[in-house]
Parts: structure tokens; C-alpha cells; sequence
């Protein structure tokens, strides 16, 4: 199959029509110049990590890696897939905004895209196929919320100022945006399985998910907050 930019942006789309269950981990990923920042011994990369089984709509179990309980339950009102601490969880699962705006105040001209595709390729990772491309976001990108965007950026940060919010220019002035984001879309399932920093201020920062089961069965029970 020949990998565009067009066939990219409609697995970005897809994921809501791709899987009901999905069993992962997922790790994030500090810049080693926030690791320095923090006066990491050794400058290294702070990285964190949960595993979580997901049912959509509703339901979500989030555990430690040391198996503790971080969150579990079933939402009798679900808004979109089940969340975790911040909306990057939900574009993570479903990252419609890289094909198209999902904000509120997204420009209505279809032609313009939300981000530039180049270097597409198909790689594998963890043993699945997965599709990868170097990203950089135009001023049509609109995330699904702006102060948790799958790609941090300037625009992001605008979409951000312009609510009110704080953004992290006005903490730091020095900062340097990333010149380009690496992204990898599960072939699969159309989830958004590694993002990455390139070049910039925070270079290497982003997140890396490793799918362990697709639509497995998924009972109630695994739900609860008791201990697997």
C-alpha cells in the first residue's frame, strides 16, 4: 500500500471505528533538559508509566506498573473515550487532531490541513506495524484541548493565551519550540503510539505506547478498584 499523506490522516480519523477494548502501556517521556532542570544526577530522561485496559465508552482501569490502582471505574455518562489525568490521554486514543481541528474555534476551510506530513514511512515497533511521520503543526492545528495537545507548539500555545490559560513562554523565555514532531499511528488500531520532541527546547519529550491486546473481552468486574 502506498503511504500518503491523505491515507495518513484517515487512520488519524479512524480510531473510533477501529477497536472497542484496547490492554496497553503507556510510558511518557521528559526532555534531558527538564531531567537537568530537576538537577538530575545523571541528566537523563525522567520517564513515568501506567498500564490500563480501556473499554470504550466507558470504562477504565489504570494501574502502576508496581500493580497499585491508580484508577478504575465506569462512567455512566461517558464524553468521548474513558480519562486519565489530562485530554493528551484522549487524543492519545483518538487523534483525530492530527488530521483534522477538533477545538471550537477550528478554521471551517477544509483545505487547509492541520499539520505538514513528511518523511512517511512504515516502521515496526513492539511488534506491530505501525505508520510514522515527521509533523509540524500549521496554524489550522487545533487540538482537542490546548493545554494537552499531542503536539506542543507555538500555535498550540497560542490556541491556549487566546483562552486565558497560562502558557509555558511566559515561564520561560528562552524557550525553543520543536522544530518537527515524530508521530507513529498504530497501523492497526489508528492510536497514536509515540510522539517525539525534534529539536527545541524540550527535545525528546513526548510519550511511547505499547499495546499489549485488541479487543479482548472486557467484564465489568475488571472495573472495580479491588487488585487484579
Amino acid at each position: 500500500m502506498d503511504l500518503t499523506p491523505d491515507r495518513f490522516r484517515a487512520l488519524a480519523r479512524s480510531s473510533r471505528q477501529r477497536w472497542r477494548t484496547l490492554r496497553f502501556t503507556v510510558t511518557w517521556r521528559d526532555s534531558a533538559a527538564d531531567a537537568a532542570d530537576a538537577a538530575d544526577p545523571v541528566g537523563a530522561s525522567h520517564t513515568s508509566a501506567v498500564r490500563a485496559w480501556l473499554r470504550r465508552p466507558d470504562a477504565l482501569r489504570v494501574e502502576g506498573i508496581d500493580g497499585r490502582v491508580l484508577q478504575a471505574g465506569i462512567d455512566p455518562d461517558p464524553d468521548g473515550d474513558p480519562m486519565y489525568q489530562t485530554y493528551h490521554w484522549v487524543a492519545m486514543l483518538d487523534p483525530v487532531e492530527l488530521a483534522d481541528g477538533v477545538g471550537e474555534d477550528t478554521p471551517r476551510d477544509p483545505a487547509v490541513a492541520p499539520v505538514w506530513i513528511s518523511r512517511l514511512t512504515e516502521v515496526t515497533a513492539h511488534g506491530r506495524t505501525a505508520w510514522q511521520a515527521d509533523l509540524l503543526p500549521t496554524a489550522a492545528y487545533d487540538p482537542r484541548c490546548s493545554c494537552c495537545p499531542l503536539l506542543f507548539s507555538e500555535v498550540s500555545e497560542n490556541w491556549e493565551a487566546e483562552a486565558g490559560g497560562p502558557v509555558l513562554r511566559e515561564r520561560d523565555p528562552g524557550l525553543r519550540y520543536a522544530d518537527a514532531h515524530r508521530v507513529r499511528l498504530d497501523a492497526a488500531t489508528g492510536v497514536c503510539v509515540y510522539t517525539e520532541e525534534l529539536g527545541g527546547s524540550h527535545a525528546g519529550a513526548g510519550h511511547e505506547v505499547v499495546i499489549h491486546a485488541v479487543d479482548e473481552p472486557m467484564p465489568d468486574s475488571l472495573f472495580t478498584a479491588r487488585r487484579r
